[in-house]
């Protein structure tokens, strides 16, 4: 009966808790970490009613819970490291669910006991939270929620790993008919929902923080977008480049602009421009890192700034970003109309000022503009000269871009 409740009351509260950070994510305009940690609480909830209410000697119990518990950590662990900027191997992450898996079916195929399955797959979700943990631990940020979030990652790691293999040596094997009836099965109930309530206890402290410092910030933010305004940009790189230069960190600057803005706000008007302009800054506010930093540093122009990470990644970022705007359609605008935007793509070389950085991001937005816009170009890259046209002429004065933070 014990069992039972908290059969159901554990994914409830799972769900809770999604919907929670969900709301967070969506009403407070948080980065795309609070929504995985809502996608980890979701998939932890159905991996768990999969697990209390499927036959407990179907063959593809184990197989389906673990597909479901995977998709949950992986979730969890990639949100937790890029909230604290730091990237994680998700590669590894799939490679553990793979070895693991392979071992469950083996597992399963030659004996009917749990007790085997059991620790395979707890091993394989405390191999993924220790590749999460290693990972965090390397980030610079060390205030007392980034302890708190550590704590709990270190907890998660232990009890995947350590537990099962405590119970079993007390019950030895379970068989799969007595498997909801045993003691492992009613221990696993109340350590997993006390450690989902502690884990969204944490994750809920820290994503109040950043939201109450994002309010605190909102006189620094553009309004129409919710981005950081230019001098507030400008600050930021001002202290995020010489952090990146002492940490042996790399930083990219990504540069990006509306093509053929001026006719939008001509044909379809002002109104209809804010709008555009509103939905890219949403659109790349939704696509970057909470680590990184995004600003409107102009009429229809943006920066991002992304924080520890190198040249390709940031140009893989910058046109996944041009294929989604691409397709969004605007309020205002006929039905078949598509905008797009180009951008340009710079990473920190050492010593480099902001100033030299965004000249230098600026000329390869410039060279996407000459080479038919919609498109990415990166500094680091040789580039080939194309005559200037005269529309690139008119425009060119507009990107024209002089600091409005005086540097140190």
């Amino acid at each position: 009966m014990q069992a039972q409740i908290l059969g159901m009351l554990t994914p409830l509260m799972a769900l809770f808790f999604a919907v929670t950070f969900a709301v967070f994510w969506k009403m407070g305009g948080m980065k795309r970490h609070v929504l995985g940690f809502s996608i980890g609480y979701t998939f932890f909830a159905a991996g768990y009613l999969v697990t209390h209410f499927l036959p407990s000697n179907a063959l593809y119990l184990f197989h389906t819970t673990q597909v479901l518990y995977t998709i949950a950590v992986i979730a969890m662990v990639t949100s937790i490291c890029e909230r604290v900027g730091q990237r994680v191997h998700v590669g590894l992450l799939v490679a553990i669910y793979i070895i693991s898996a392979s071992v469950l079916a083996a597992a399963v195929g030659f004996t009917s006991d749990v007790a085997p399955r059991l620790i395979i797959v707890n091993t394989g979700y405390g191999a993924m939270y220790i590749v999460g943990l290693t990972t965090i631990l390397s980030a610079r940020r060390k205030n007392l929620i980034d302890l708190a979030v550590i704590a709990v990652i270190s907890i998660q790691a232990i009890d995947f790993l350590v537990r099962p293999n405590l119970t079993l040596m007390y019950e030895r094997s379970i068989a799969e008919e007595a498997y909801r009836e045993s003691f492992y099965y009613s221990l696993i109930g109340l350590v997993l929902g006390v450690k989902s309530v502690l884990g969204a206890m944490v994750l809920l402290g820290a994503t109040i923080v950043e939201w109450t410092t994002s309010l605190r910030e909102s006189s620094s933010r553009d309004t129409l977008t919710g981005l950081h305004n230019r001098a507030s940009f400008e600050q930021a790189m001002l202290q995020l480049l010489p952090r990146a230069q002492k940490e042996g960190r790399p930083l990219s600057l990504v540069v990006a602009d509306i093509d053929h803005f001026k006719q939008v706000n001509d044909i379809w008007g002002h109104q209809s421009g804010d709008r555009a302009i509103s939905s890219f800054g949403k659109l790349i506010n939704e696509m970057v890192r909470g680590c990184d930093t995004a600003g409107r540093v102009g009429g229809e122009e943006f920066c991002i700034a992304v924080w520890n990470c190198p040249n390709e990644p940031a140009e893989r970022l910058a046109e996944r970003i041009r294929q989604a705007f691409a397709q969004l359609s605007h309020a205002g605008l006929n039905d078949d109309i598509r905008l797009t935007a180009s951008f340009g793509v710079a990473t920190a070389q050492d010593g480099e000022s902001y100033e030299r950085l965004f000249a230098r991001a600026d000329a390869a937005l410039y060279d996407a503009k000459s080479h038919g816009r919609n498109r990415v170009e990166n500094a680091e890259r040789e580039r080939i000269a194309v005559p200037e046209s005269i529309e690139d002429a008119a425009e060119r004065p507009l990107r024209a871009f002089k600091p409005a933070v005086a540097q140190a």
